[in-house]
């Protein structure tokens, strides 16, 4: 598929700039897109893929990159804890893996997402499911991705091949280092890989200063291995995490550490025409967070350290096999997810409280999905069932916490809160075969999502909103619903000698959206003890958690044109807009309209591209959220690299030419009384600074 374009669209960094104009499967256009990360020039005759190493050196938050997407967009709350945003939504509405592996968050806001998991210089490539995620995939309300660790894969002789894919670069803007990557050795029957990272910076400047509390320290290693065997492949994966003091301006606390351990076991054979594989997984996070260490200190009676914990167990088991013309996909999975959190004065030993006490949420399920032809059409077909349960331990108070609190937990502690819900997705993507460089394509969906815990059992009125932060305080409804998505897409690929063109129109209507709303009718007037807490706590409007309909609806592309000679410009255009449907409102911290451009120059080994990013104003905001509205802009960048040698690359460039001062839409409003940006300020984005970036592979 399009071999006329590829030599066009994979020829090094003039796609760089734009990393997801590429299809990721030959057969499969409509399905997904693919992210390569790092390594070195693409083989333009087998790969359809693209890379985007000679793009800005934004930092070691993958969402930097995946924010590059047609719809997609990053959730700034700090430098390590972005989120991923895909044409509106965020957080666990997305199907988001590591590796493959799926696993729960450990803060109540969210500190470190998922792909806080993955650092940049680990991650081979990001595969971005176009649309909504398969059923084979998990439960999830919309789209997904997984972010795939570098790997030194089987060696094709049983002689021994030694290999590495290792990047280091450094930002000026935060005086930051990343580096980091794989070694490893293999046979045609055994591989053992050894990966690692460490990745530090300082707080992030920009044109009026400095953005306090945004220095951050991660670091990574672990193992990957793998052995074939007459009855099957095992492979083994295991890694530590250890992030360190790390800034979260939005948000009333930082990070102390995320302390965290994750392991896989897998198994995949053939036996009969039948893929088999299965793999049970684990993951432990232990989280501290606090509001003294990392910014302006309040006295030492509203000191608080917070203390969180989530484990993951689960495991999966899959068969594929020819089936009805085509390829049927059958496989039950599951995982069992516990959390708890502390709320802690280190001053003070009998203050404590467990606003998230022993809660224990479990789901299995099944699914079966089937790809072939029908009628005119290439197509996938899935089904996934979802039995999901939920319970929570009895809340705790310290006894130098006032009344108010004792109340609620008693309330907490006298209701129901165990219960299970059954939700159901079916997913049909449908799109021709390619014919004059032409590809059609459609997506039907039914796609269901649990509440979150925090939306469920948020019993105190405090701050943690999952990740909206949006300086609300929130309470927690023990009856809500699963959310109910009805999507629809419609869209082209299109490529031909000069030209690709990908647009995709999408609507998706949401039944029972989980959003904050006024906690009572008698809003700003304290008259019980949820509204006197939270106005103790700073804010007398709280929100509770509660089930509304709203709608998305939108579009966007990327595509690109070849000039005569070495010149070729690129483009990625994103417009989505987000409304609550029962009342007139808006939905909150959805991206603004923007406009990606690069004009490269590309020459047999080096290339160099001149970006422009032009944001439109944000004007369609939540009145429920107190959402502010943000201005447009426009920056300007140039990078570009130089293949050395075959397997050394470097990168360089400036990025924010013009050191504009500039708020994105989607950062959250600054809680840190230090530097240059003022409490309640949206914080802005990073000024002008270089970037350098070596990268090896074998």
């Amino acid at each position: 598929m399009y071999t006329k374009l590829l030599p066009l669209l994979l020829s090094g960094a003039a796609i760089a700039a734009f990393p997801t104009s590429a299809i990721a499967d030959d057969s499969e256009p409509a399905l997904q897109d693919v992210i390569i990360v790092t390594g070195s020039r693409l083989n333009t005759a087998i790969d359809q893929t693209i890379t985007p190493e000679a793009a800005p050196l934004r930092g070691g938050d993958i969402t930097y990159l995946t924010a590059r997407s047609p719809g997609g967009a990053r959730i700034g709350n700090g430098e390590l804890s972005g989120q991923m945003q895909y044409r509106g939504l965020f957080g666990e509405r997305l199907n988001l893996r590591v590796d493959g592996q799926r696993f729960a968050s450990g803060g109540p806001n969210l500190m470190d997402p998922v792909f806080h998991y993955a650092p940049a210089p680990l991650i081979g490539s990001v595969v971005i499911d176009r649309g909504v995620s398969p059923v084979s995939a998990g439960p999830g309300l919309a789209g997904g991705a997984d972010a795939i660790f570098k790997r030194i894969n089987y060696a094709d002789t049983e002689d021994i091949a030694f290999g590495y894919d290792l990047t280091f670069g450094a930002r000026s803007v935060n005086e930051s280092t990343a580096s980091g990557g794989v070694i490893g050795a293999a046979t045609d029957t055994w591989r053992i890989n050894l990966l690692g990272a460490w990745e530090d910076g300082d707080d992030t400047e920009f044109g009026d200063g400095t953005i306090a509390g945004t220095a951050f320290e991660r670091g990574v290693f672990g193992i990957s291995s793998g052995v074939k065997t007459e009855i099957g492949e095992f492979t083994l994966d295991l890694r530590r995490q250890n992030t360190g003091p790390s800034g979260n301006p939005p948000f009333p606390m930082d990070i102390v550490y995320f302390d965290t351990d994750f392991a896989r076991f897998g198994y995949a054979h053939t036996l009969g025409g039948v893929r088999i594989k299965a793999n049970v997984h684990y993951s432990d996070v232990a989280h501290l967070m606090d509001n003294f260490s990392q910014r302006p200190a309040p006295t030492a009676m509203r000191q608080r350290a917070t203390f969180a914990d989530a484990t993951t167990r689960g495991g999966d088991i899959s068969l594929g096999f020819d089936a009805f013309g085509g390829d049927l996909l059958v496989g039950l999975d599951g995982e069992v997810v516990d959390h708890h959190v502390t709320i802690t004065n280190p001053n003070n030993s009998n203050f404590f409280v467990t606003p998230f006490p022993d809660i224990e949420t479990d789901r299995i399920g099944g699914f079966a999905e089937w790809r072939g032809g029908l009628g005119i059409f290439e197509s996938e077909l899935g089904l996934r069932v979802d039995r999901n349960g939920y319970e929570a331990g009895e809340a705790i108070v310290g006894p130098a916490l006032p009344m108010g609190p004792r109340m609620l937990a008693g309330a907490f502690n006298n209701s129901d809160r165990s219960g299970e819900d059954t939700t159901v997705d079916a997913v049909m993507r449908l799109w021709t075969p390619v014919e004059n460089g032409l590809s059609w394509r459609i997506t039907l969906a039914h796609k269901q999502q649990m509440p979150g815990y925090v939306q469920r059992y948020g019993w105190l009125p405090i701050n943690a909103s999952g990740g909206l932060a949006d300086g609300n305080i929130y309470v927690g409804d023990l009856t809500l619903d699963p959310e109910t998505a009805w999507i629809g897409e419609v869209g082209f690929d299109f490529a031909n000698d000069r030209v690709y063109l990908r647009p995709t129109a999408y609507i998706r209507q949401v039944d029972d959206y989980i959003q904050g709303v006024p906690f009572d009718d008698t809003t700003g007037v304290a008259d019980t003890p949820v509204e006197m807490i939270a106005t103790m706590n700073g804010d007398p409007t709280p929100l509770r958690w509660d089930n509304v309909d709203a709608r998305l609806y939108g579009f966007d592309l990327d595509g690109g044109y070849d000039f005569d000679g070495p010149l070729r410009i690129d483009g990625v255009l994103s417009y989505v807009r987000g409304e609550r449907r029962d009342i007139d409102d808006n939905l909150y911290r959805v991206t603004p309209p923007n406009l990606t451009t690069g004009l490269t120059w590309e020459a047999a080994t080096w290339s160099a591209t001149l970006e422009a990013r032009a944001v439109a104003e944000q004007s369609d905001v939540s009145r429920t959220n107190s959402e502010a509205e943000t201005d447009g802009y426009i920056t300007l960048s140039a990078y570009g690299d130089w293949d050395i040698t075959d397997g050394v690359r470097i990168s360089a460039g400036v990025e924010n030419l013009l050191d504009e001062v500039y708020e994105d839409h989607l950062s959250g409003y600054n809680r840190n009384g230090f530097g240059d940006v003022a409490v309640g300020e949206r914080v802005p984005g990073a000024g002008r600074g270089v970037f350098v970036r070596l990268s090896l592979s074998r």
